[in-house]
């Protein structure tokens, strides 16, 4: 089977590399997903999931907060804000980051309020992902 090469990096480093038959990233006009000899673009993707499907078939999922995603020859760049493996999420830090960004939402003032909706949409995510992935079979 035909599978592309893909390279996950962040602010932090290195995040995942090898082959894929698939990436699917959330867009920030909807989610889509890039496989062997897809168009070369560059798409911009917002907090929510990117999937990886391994050359083997397996699935790995990240929890991110957006970035960008660039496809050529086969190659799929993703430039993250954040990506971090679902199998590194820890549940209970990840319930407490929710719980404390939605106290927060709930006192703050106008100005604030976008910013600290980001913050609850971002710790949601991480605690959706992590709870998505419990029990499930993932691998890099």
């Amino acid at each position: 089977m035909a599978t592309l090469r893909v390279d996950i990096v962040s602010p932090t480093g290195s995040v995942f590399k090898g082959r894929a038959r698939g990436v699917r990233a959330p867009g920030v006009e909807g989610s889509f997903e890039v496989r062997f000899n897809h168009a070369p673009m560059i798409a911009a993707f917002d907090v929510g999931p990117i999937i990886v499907t391994t050359a083997s078939g397996d699935r790995v999922v990240f929890a991110t907060t957006g970035g960008f995603l660039e496809v050529l020859d086969n190659r799929v760049t993703v430039l993250a804000e954040t990506a971090e493996p679902a199998t590194e999420i820890d549940v209970e830090r990840a319930r407490e980051a929710e719980a404390r960004a939605l106290a927060a939402l709930a006192d703050a003032s106008p100005e604030e309020r976008e910013r600290r909706q980001a913050a609850a949409e971002r710790a949601r995510n991480r605690l959706r992902i992590a709870m998505s992935t419990v029990g499930s079979q993932s691998s890099t």
